[in-house]
């Protein structure tokens, strides 16, 4: 150890960004930075741009029609609106967990290879090198145990919580930097949630992940830093134990404590 201070990095950043659906004004002169390697819940109530500003970060917004965003969004630095960004490389470095499990109604096997597939990244690689990426990604979703033996099993079968740990396994293989999950345990019984919460945590070690979460109790447990919204603003952005504890806004106090939303 020297004594230098750590200094963490900003994984996501917007500046000034706002973001229109037709007539409707979206996001509001959002400016934030997301840290690198820690889990960021983003929380507000319904319809207060949560989900917007995360799919901001991987330009999903966009497969809308008369979407209209401006401002900057940086990933890594990089601009997303950039001229030579190509949105299949976006998309796998940023990847996305949504909130009702969509695994491919294909073996468990041909789901977690799927992205490599799609990207032309299994040419050239040997059935054990597939066997070798199947079983890692597995194993660090912690499901590998549950389903070795029946991975020609068709994905669908699964417990909805087996099909949340497949779906986010099936962006490993891909080497993502950061992972967003909106709303990831909204279909999980408190058992599941458990589950995926404790996978998360054993995720950040190595990703950056950004979370859309209603359950105050889960941005407590799970987030290292919290971003309050409302209306299309970002009302306050700090570490989770602040922004519970002592918020610097009367709205972020209100809505913490449960007094609206």
């Amino acid at each position: 150890m020297t004594g230098e201070a750590i200094v963490t990095r900003s994984a996501l950043q917007t500046r000034a960004l706002n973001l229109w659906y037709d007539d409707f004004h979206a996001l509001k002169n959002v400016t934030t930075d997301i840290r690198e390697g820690c889990i960021t819940a983003l929380i507000g109530p319904s319809g207060c741009g949560k989900s917007t500003l995360l799919r901001c970060f991987n330009r999903l917004n966009e497969r809308q029609q008369r979407v209209k965003p401006t401002g900057e969004v940086l990933v890594l630095g990089e601009d997303v609106h950039g001229a030579d960004v190509c949105l299949g490389e976006l998309r796998r470095v940023v990847g996305m967990v949504f909130q009702r499990p969509n695994p491919l109604p294909i073996s468990i096997y041909e789901n977690v290879l799927f992205g490599l597939r799609v990207h032309s990244a299994v040419r050239g690689l040997t059935r054990r090198r597939l066997d070798e990426i199947v079983e890692t990604a597995l194993t660090d979703v912690l499901l590998w145990d549950d389903v070795k033996d029946d991975l020609r099993k068709r994905a669908t079968l699964l417990t909805l919580e087996q099909q949340q740990k497949l779906c986010i396994a099936r962006l490993l293989p891909l080497t993502p930097r950061v992972i967003l999950m909106d709303e990831p345990c909204s279909a999980l019984d408190a058992s599941a949630t458990e589950a995926v919460e404790h996978l998360m945590q054993e995720l950040k070690t190595r990703f950056t992940i950004v979370i859309v979460t209603h359950n105050m109790g889960q941005a407590r447990r799970v987030s290292d830093d919290c971003v309050f919204m409302l209306l299309g603003e970002l009302v306050e952005q700090g570490a989770t134990v602040d922004v519970f504890l002592t918020p610097r806004q009367q709205a972020t106090e209100m809505y913490v404590e449960g007094r609206y939303g």
